[in-house]
């Protein structure tokens, strides 16, 4: 069968669960967030519906039960931005992936960490894959969250093309929503938090295992 081709002038990536593996940090945050909260042991499945909640702005009450929400979500948040500095890395395969990207396309992070852009490059950095990103935009951006469009079209607007002229990769149902939003094409992979049956319902143009396919996808 003949893979479909796609073509791009911009790429735009998620960061969480599309470059980055971020699963140990969820993890550290989770039991550092249970901890400070008397609350009890967790499993692998509260690990990763908190954030999958959290992207789609989902109560977590029936998660916390007992514990006030906000306060949880101060302490939890606060513990994932410090764990992203020593437990996420690059998932497999990724510089090859982004030097072949970067040659067929400008590329782009869009995140929903309340951080600074630089403290997303300066992750990058660490595993030299900043040179690879002509845009960073985060949470702190004057942009509604995904799956608003706005940041997307804010990113595109910054390197000069159409909505329609970039794809958007992402492990999330929201990045999904925000390509469409936008009028993008939308890529979905599997190496995040979300399963495929969850994501072929938002009917991206593709879904691939991970990234590190898409090459093999552009014209």
């Amino acid at each position: 069968m003949r893979k479909p081709k796609l073509r791009a002038k911009v790429i735009v990536l998620d960061l969480d669960g599309t470059i980055m593996d971020s699963k140990e940090a969820y993890f550290e945050a989770l039991t550092t967030a249970f901890r400070i909260m008397g609350k009890g042991k967790i499993d692998s499945r509260t690990v990763m519906e908190i954030p999958k909640r959290l992207e789609q702005g989902l109560p977590i009450d029936d998660i916390i039960e007992g514990i006030d929400a906000q306060s949880f979500l101060k302490t939890y948040l606060e513990a994932y931005y410090r764990a992203t500095a020593t437990k996420t890395k690059p998932l497999p395969n990724i510089p090859n992936t982004l030097s072949r990207l970067s040659k067929k396309a400008k590329l782009a992070v869009i995140t929903m960490r309340h951080v600074p852009g630089r403290e997303v490059l300066e992750e990058l950095e660490r595993f030299g894959l900043a040179k690879y990103f002509q845009q960073v935009i985060t949470a702190l951006d004057p942009c509604r969250p995904k799956p608003s469009p706005e940041a997307l079209i804010e990113c595109t607007r910054r390197l000069g093309v159409e909505t329609h002229e970039c794809i958007i990769v992402g492990d999330s149902v929201v990045d999904i929503r925000a390509g469409k939003n936008a009028g993008a094409q939308t890529v979905a992979v599997l190496s995040g938090i979300f399963s495929r049956e969850e994501l072929e319902t938002e009917k991206p143009d593709l879904i691939l295992e991970s990234v590190s396919e898409l090459p093999d996808f552009l014209e």
